[in-house]
């Protein structure tokens, strides 16, 4: 039992607990973005040379300056045991300008650096122990989300209209089911594919498996690009040029992204009432079409 007072006591101590921990992470925080650097660039830099993108524009002094302000951010709501949805609106202008000017470059370059960022939360995760790795990841989520995915783009293309948009009805109704239609996407493929091994590993391994439904709500916000700007300009410039270049060397086969935007398809249909679904309908088939296994037959 708890004596009077008991559960200040217990607050406190985790507020020093944690106090310590982000201590511990800041103080590493440019050692392990270094860190992080090349291990991105040993897993990317020859393929992004192939693919003919000039690596003379990728600015490692600006990537990491803006690694070192979001995480800071992270890591002082972290330490103040603020929800991670707090620092939406402090990182969300941030991370959606890193987005514009390296897309700017060369869309493909949001890979390199997407990356970079994720293996420096996952590092900082890693210098807390297990029973705290949990509740800092989902800081690291948020980060991941808005440098991934369009998100700040979506917004402003939500901006330009009406509240009877079939286009913003459509978006409005599926955002709160993302994540539910990535899970049942990705557990699906994990069914028709159970022993298949990425780069990372076998695709139940939970971490493979975070990052599957990561990748799944990414082409999802693209699709809400897409359909709130009214064309493909991001699914054909953005998504497919870095998907063509990273996947392979994540050992992700075309095949197995094809089964993924085939069920996604269909995923979507059923959560959207019949006027909203024939609206969006077209927008997924040409999605479909896009990634199907006649564009790379045998990758």
């Amino acid at each position: 039992m708890k004596g009077p007072g008991g559960g200040g006591v217990e607050d406190n101590f985790v507020e020093r607990r944690r106090a310590g921990m982000a201590k511990k992470m800041l103080e590493s925080l440019r050692s392990v973005s270094a860190q992080s650097w090349i291990k991105t660039e040993n897993l990317l830099s020859k393929i992004l040379v192939e693919h003919g993108v000039n690596t003379d524009l990728i600015d490692p002094w600006q990537i990491s300056g803006g690694i070192h302000q979001v995480y800071k951010l992270a890591i002082e709501a972290y330490a103040e045991q603020q929800s991670p949805y707090r620092i939406v609106n402090k990182i969300s202008p941030v991370l959606g300008e890193v987005r514009k000017s390296v897309t700017e470059i060369d869309p493909r370059v949001i890979g390199f650096v997407a990356m970079q960022y994720h293996y420096t939360g996952i590092q900082l995760m890693e210098l807390l122990p297990e029973s705290e790795q949990e509740n800092f990841g989902s800081y690291v989520k948020i980060l991941d989300d808005h440098l991934y995915m369009p998100l700040q783009r979506a917004y402003q293309a939500a901006g330009n209209h009406s509240s009877d948009s079939m286009a913003l009805q459509s978006v409005r109704t599926l955002m709160p089911a993302m994540s539910r239609i990535a899970e049942r996407v990705v557990d699906r493929v994990n069914q028709l594919y159970p022993r298949y091994r990425s780069h990372s590993g076998f695709l139940t391994d939970p971490t493979i498996r975070t990052s599957s439904i990561r990748d799944v709500e990414m082409f999802q916000v693209y699709m809400w690009v897409c359909l709130l700007e009214g064309n493909l300009h991001a699914l054909e410039t953005e998504l497919f040029p870095l998907c063509v270049m990273i996947y392979p060397r994540l050992n992700v086969s075309w095949e197995l992204v094809s089964q993924m935007t085939h069920l996604l398809r269909k995923e979507v249909a059923t959560y959207l009432p019949p006027e909203q679904a024939k609206y969006c309908e077209p927008f997924y088939e040409i999605l479909r079409r896009i990634f199907s296994t006649e564009v790379f037959p045998n990758a």
